[in-house]
């Protein structure tokens, strides 16, 4: 469980990173594939929402189903 979240947090960051990039890389048609870079910024954008919701659930169900405890103030009080 541990390395799922590991390699979620790699990609949310690594998602941000290269949206950052197209973002300062500015307007205009890449040379590669003629696509527009604040259409590739979006793209990176939604992926990184897309695994943090992945994280969110994976998460959830993995108290839900016993893999982690919750720890420190107890719900209720």
């Amino acid at each position: 469980m541990t390395y799922l979240v590991l390699l979620a947090f790699i990609a949310i960051l690594a998602s941000l990173g290269s949206a950052l990039f197209f973002m300062l890389k500015g307007g205009g048609l890449s040379e590669d594939d003629k696509r527009t870079r604040p259409g590739r910024m979006a793209r990176a954008l939604a992926f990184r929402v897309g695994f943090s919701v992945l994280l969110f659930i994976c998460i959830l169900l993995a108290w839900k189903f016993g893999y982690i405890q919750p720890t420190g103030i107890p719900a209720g009080r």
